[in-house]
């Protein structure tokens, strides 16, 4: 088949192949599955009238995710955005400092940068993982920073660059040992944006515990959901401490007093919201595996498509496969507008990802690296329908 045979027929192509995978139904990218015990959970938490802030499931909640993460403490908060702000506020970022983030990402890893009136300053992908890249970062700090008083600094603009926060993107974990050494060597703190990752690890090592904090989210279209939600891991007991004070609007314990020892933020998680993820939680290995299944039915029916692949997880890796992708080749990569016009017209829910940082209105200005490799990705890449109970139509 030529080329231009291969582009016309394409989006086609691609529809039929989803088509087999999910059915003729129409089909959303990522729909939650209730299938447990939550109503039992929520209707408990009702009528026991504990549903905000007090509550039995919060705790239960809080303990079964760091027994799942291998985390030494996860504290539950009311969406992965206020995770990250406060993992970054506990990391020491400044106003005036700058935050290592790659340009492909979603817009709530710059966000909360944001909010700390901190800079983002954006770099590159890998091919492998889709994630930050580790080789290109310490070419780029060594070639546009220097070390001052201990401080990695931008020559550019004269700002402490404080931390880092490398996203395992769909799910697939980036090269984390990889960029720990290079956060060790030029003194910057680590933060995992492992909002897309619960249950992916790297060596039998779950995403989200090798920095000095990760966090997770439970937005109605992850793997888990809580309604909204979202939770930050560490293995520092102190710091996990902090973070729970800090999160509570820095309340002392006391029968009835209200005193309060600094300003800090009501992101507590809802007990109506951990009862639903209690729930979610008991069910997250039949997810996984399900998900699993569905990436392997998309590899085979796609192995007679060219101009793409299904994406899999880096070698050394166990991906959560939360939303599943298709790359297209290079010269199938001006069909991408193509296939999501033709996909979501048969009701097969498709997306590009997202647009990148860099090129957003309000991060148009902020310093970053060369970014080929997330220009390219940003492309060719389409997420196709991903939810775990497609599986069953199989």
């Amino acid at each position: 088949m030529n080329a231009r045979a291969l582009h016309q027929d394409l989006p086609a192509a691609i529809v039929a192949a989803i088509g087999d995978v999910v059915g003729a139904a129409a089909v959303g990218l990522h729909e939650p599955r209730f299938g447990g015990n939550e109503w039992n959970y929520v209707k408990e938490c009702i009528d026991s009238s504990f549903v905000s802030s007090v509550g039995k499931f919060v705790d239960r909640f809080e303990q079964e995710l760091a027994a799942f993460t291998g985390a030494t403490r996860a504290i539950a908060v009311v969406n992965g955005t206020a995770a990250l702000h406060v993992a970054l506020r506990l990391a020491g970022v400044e106003p005036g400092d700058e935050v290592l983030l790659p340009a492909l990402t979603f817009v709530a890893t710059a966000n909360a940068v944001s909010y700390c009136a901190a800079v983002p300053h954006f770099v590159d992908s890998e091919a492998r993982s889709f994630g930050m890249d580790a080789v290109a970062l310490r070419a780029h700090l060594t070639a546009s920073c220097e070390m001052r008083s201990g401080h990695c600094v931008n020559r550019a603009t004269g700002r402490v660059i404080r931390a880092m926060v490398p996203m395992h993107v769909f799910g697939h974990p980036v090269d984390i040992e990889a960029l720990l050494a290079v956060a060790h060597d030029f003194n910057v703190v680590l933060i995992e944006d492992a909002a897309e990752s619960l249950g992916s690890s790297v060596g039998g090592r779950h995403t989200g515990t090798f920095g000095r904090m990760g966090t997770l989210s439970f937005n109605g279209n992850k793997t888990i959901t809580t309604g909204g939600g979202g939770a930050i891991l560490t293995n520092d007991a102190a710091l996990g401490a902090r973070l729970k004070h800090i999160t509570t609007t820095a309340k002392l314990p006391h029968r009835w007093n209200f005193v309060h020892d600094e300003v800090a933020f009501n992101y507590r998680m809802p007990n109506l919201n951990a009862a639903l993820g209690c729930a979610q939680l008991e069910q997250l290995p039949a997810f996984l595996a399900d998900k699993r299944a569905l990436y392997q039915a998309y590899q085979d029916r796609f192995a007679a498509v060219p101009g793409v692949q299904v994406v899999r997880e880096p070698a050394g890796c166990t991906s959560n496969y939360w939303l599943q992708a298709l790359l297209l080749d290079a010269d199938a990569a001006p069909q991408r507008d193509a296939i999501l016009g033709a996909t979501n017209d048969a009701g097969f829910m498709t997306r590009p990802v997202w647009t990148l940082m860099s090129s957003l209105a309000p991060y148009s200005a902020a310093p970053r690296a060369p970014l080929p490799v997330a220009a390219m990705l940003e492309q060719r890449l389409i997420n196709i329908p991903s939810s775990a109970g497609l599986v069953r139509s199989l």
